[in-house]
């Protein structure tokens, strides 16, 4: 990801639901590689999945209307996000 990019924004979302132990990173993962974005995503202690990616902002609405999508590995029963400049501190997309 280049930051000279006028339209590089941060998106950090938080998934809640059966979103642990079903794929659901490795799925993130794939999804945000093929738009080009780069990030994370983590499993949360309370049972949510946290995802951060960086990238163009169209590319990073796309994700997020993918993580509200229905075609989700587990059930997805809610997004809360955050949209802000990127950090620049990813390399490539990690499940953590």
């Amino acid at each position: 990801m280049s930051s000279s990019t006028d339209s590089a924004v941060r998106l950090i979302a938080w998934i809640q639901g059966d979103v642990q132990g079903v794929g659901f990173r490795w799925w993130t993962r794939a999804r945000a590689l093929e738009l080009g974005l780069v990030g994370q995503a983590r499993n949360l202690r309370d049972g949510r999945v946290a995802v951060t990616a960086e990238g163009d902002r169209g590319a990073c609405g796309q994700l997020l209307d993918l993580l509200r999508g229905p075609d989700t590995p587990g059930r997805v029963t809610a997004v809360a996000e955050q949209w802000g400049e990127p950090a620049g501190a990813f390399e490539g997309f990690t499940e953590a």
